[in-house]
């Protein structure tokens, strides 16, 4: 199955179909310090009700939109003041097509952040950095030591 990336391709949303898109601060990792950057990711339905319930969240805010207002054909577009210094994640405009399904099936959820209007009442917080560029190295010690008869029927 390959993967949608151009609104043209997904025959189940239109231009006028509602998501909600963040802005999220995560770090990048370089030379050995972490440094802050202002990333634009869609919020699934059932990641914003959490998020309304109060869990910390790297969200500073978000804003209810349509998909039309983001994407053209597979290229996102420019976005309003206020997210001016944001950059997009990556797979934007195919996130924000999976998203905006989430809002179609649960369309309640919608209430949540009106189309048009920001939301900033989150529990922001960046203890727990979201660290895009980072690599996980496995080494042999990271293996845990088994007895010889783990697998052995006694």
């Amino acid at each position: 199955m390959t993967a949608l990336t151009s609104l043209n391709q997904a025959s189940d949303v239109s231009g006028d179909s509602y998501l909600v898109v963040g802005l999220a601060t995560c770090f990048i990792k370089e030379d050995g310090e972490i440094h802050p950057v202002k990333i634009l990711e869609p919020i699934p339905s059932a990641a914003l009700e959490a998020i309304l319930k109060g869990i910390p969240t790297s969200y500073e805010l978000a804003w209810g939109t349509t998909l039309g207002e983001l994407i053209s054909g597979d290229t996102p577009q420019k976005l309003p003041d206020f997210l001016s210094d944001a950059q997009f994640g990556d797979d934007f405009p195919q996130r924000a097509i999976s998203a905006a399904r989430t809002y179609q099936s649960r369309t309640e959820a919608q209430s949540h952040i009106p189309l048009g209007t920001t939301r900033k009442d989150f529990n922001y917080s960046t203890e727990r950095k979201r660290v895009l560029n980072q690599t996980r190295v496995v080494r042999k010690e990271d293996d845990v030591k088994q007895h010889e008869y783990t697998h052995k029927v006694l």
